[in-house]
C-alpha cells in the first residue's frame, strides 16, 4: 500500500472514494460525506503504535492532550519532570496517561504530521494534492466514554476510522463558514440549542470508514462497546478573507494608509469619522491599483511558511553529500516546496522560496526551469552549463534547502 508521497494511490482517494472533481463540486466546503470500507488506516497509526509515542518517544505538552466528558484535563495531571539530563516539566508520564484512560478520558496526540512518518508522508501528499496546509491529530477513547462536547471546528476535516467503533451525531452550522476567530466557545449557547435537535447524520463509524465536515458543521463522537482510535486529517484551506488579510499586511507598507487621523477625531462617532472614513476609502483604492497579483501571491507565501512545511529532508545525509556530489547523482525540488522563478535583471535569475532567494547568473536560466519542475533530474544532464557548472548550480540549490537529493 502506498503512502502519501507521491506513489501509485493519491493521499486524497485514502480519505474519500469520489473521485476529486466530482468530491470539489459536490462536497467541498459545502456538505458532509460519509463514506464505507474506503481502506485500512492501520498503517499509518494502530494501537501499538499509539503506545510506542505515549512510552517511548518523549512527548511532550502540545503533542498531547486529554479531555473527559466535555472538559479539557490540565496537563499537570499526565505530565512531569523528564529526570536527568532533560531538563523539562511537561514531558508525559506514561503511568498518569494510563490512570486517565482507565477512568474513561480520551487522549489525543497532535500534531502527528510532524513527528509520525507515515502520517507525515500522508499530509504531505494530501497538501500537495488540494493545495492546502494539512495537520493531523488521532483521538482514542476508552469504551463506553466521550471526551468532547457538541463542537464545531474553523477548518474541514476528514475523519478516518482505525479501530474501534464510535457514533457520530452532526447537525447544521449554527455560523457559516466560520474563522478562526470566531470559535464555537463564543457561540456555546447556540450550539447547544441545534446539538438537542434531529442530527443530519447519525451513524456509527468502523475501522475503514471516513467522513468529510466542512467546517462550521456540529458534531459530537463517542465510542461504543471497544476502544475507538481515528485520526482527524484538518484541511486549513484559505478563504476570501486570507486574501483581505494578506492585503492588510502590505497596507501597512503604504504611507497614504498609515497617515494620522486629524487632532480629536472620535472614531466612535459616526458624524466625526464620515470624512476621515471617505478619505481613507479613496486612499485605498488608490492604493489597490497599484497592486498587481504578484504582489498579494508573494505576502501569502511568506505568511504560509511555518503553517505549510515542506516535505522532510535529511539534513546529515544532505550535509555529507554536497561535498562528494558527482554528475551522476540525481536531485529534485523538495516536494511541498513553493518556488518561483523570477529575473531582477538580464543577468540573473532568483530562485525565490517563501523564506529565502537565491539568485544565479541567468545562463543557468534552462537548468533551474527543468530543476524546478518537480522530476528528478541526473546533475550530469542539466541544460545549458557544462559540467562544473552544472555542479555549482546544484550545490548551491542543495545548500538552500531548495533541491534534495533523490534517493
Amino acid at each position: 500500500m502506498t503512502d502519501g508521497s507521491g506513489g501509485a494511490r493519491p493521499a486524497l482517494r485514502r480519505c474519500v472514494p469520489l473521485p476529486a472533481g466530482e468530491f470539489a463540486e459536490r462536497n467541498w466546503d459545502r456538505a458532509p460525506l460519509l463514506s464505507r470500507r474506503v481502506d485500512d488506516y492501520t498503517d499509518l497509526l494502530d494501537l501499538d503504535d499509539v503506545d510506542e509515542l505515549l512510552s517511548r518517544r518523549a512527548l511532550r505538552t502540545p503533542f498531547v492532550r486529554m479531555a473527559q466528558q466535555g472538559k479539557v484535563i490540565p496537563a499537570s495531571r499526565y505530565t512531569g519532570g523528564a529526570g536527568p539530563g532533560a531538563e523539562v516539566g511537561d514531558q508525559v508520564r506514561d503511568e498518569r496517561v494510563f490512570e486517565l484512560l482507565a477512568g474513561g478520558a480520551t487522549l489525543v496526540l497532535q500534531g502527528l504530521h510532524r513527528l509520525w512518518p507515515p502520517l507525515v508522508d500522508l499530509a504531505g501528499g494530501l497538501g500537495r494534492e488540494l493545495g492546502v496546509p494539512v495537520q493531523i491529530n488521532a483521538y482514542l477513547t476508552p469504551p463506553g466514554n466521550q471526551g468532547f462536547a457538541t463542537h464545531y471546528d474553523t477548518h474541514a476535516v476528514f475523519v478516518l476510522q482505525v479501530a474501534g467503533t464510535k457514533r457520530w451525531r452532526v447537525h447544521p452550522p449554527v455560523v457559516t463558514d466560520p474563522v478562526e476567530r470566531q470559535p464555537w466557545g463564543h457561540r456555546a449557547d447556540e450550539v447547544a440549542a441545534v446539538a438537542a435537535g434531529e442530527p443530519t447524520i447519525d451513524e456509527v463509524l468502523a475501522p475503514g470508514d471516513t467522513l468529510y465536515l466542512p467546517r462550521g458543521w456540529l458534531h459530537a463522537a463517542g465510542a461504543l462497546d471497544d476502544w475507538s482510535l481515528h485520526l482527524t486529517v484538518g484541511l486549513r484551506a484559505p478563504t476570501r478573507l486570507s486574501v483581505v488579510e494578506a492585503l492588510l499586511d502590505l497596507a501597512a507598507e503604504e504611507p497614504a494608509l498609515r497617515a494620522g487621523l486629524p487632532m480629536g477625531t472620535d472614531l466612535g462617532d459616526g458624524s466625526s469619522i464620515a470624512p476621515v472614513l471617505a478619505d481613507t476609502v479613496k486612499a485605498l483604492h488608490e492604493w489597490l491599483d497599484t497592486l498587481a497579483p504578484h504582489d498579494v501571491a508573494d505576502r501569502w507565501r511568506r505568511t504560509t511558511t511555518s503553517v505549510a512545511r515542506p516535505a522532510p529532508m535529511r539534513p546529515v545525509a544532505q550535509a555529507a553529500a554536497l561535498a562528494r556530489l558527482s554528475a551522476g547523482d540525481r536531485v529534485r525540488l523538495r516536494p511541498g516546496l513553493p518556488v518561483r522563478i523570477s529575473t531582477p535583471d538580464p543577468d540573473r535569475v532568483s530562485i525565490e522560496a517563501p523564506d529565502r532567494t537565491a539568485t544565479v547568473p541567468a545562463v543557468c536560466t534552462a537548468a533551474v526551469r527543468a530543476l524546478l519542475d518537480g522530476a528528478p533530474r541526473r546533475v550530469g544532464d542539466l541544460p545549458g552549463l557544462d559540467g562544473d557548472d552544472r555542479l555549482v548550480l546544484a550545490r548551491r540549490l542543495l545548500t538552500e534547502a531548495i533541491l534534495i537529493l533523490d534517493d
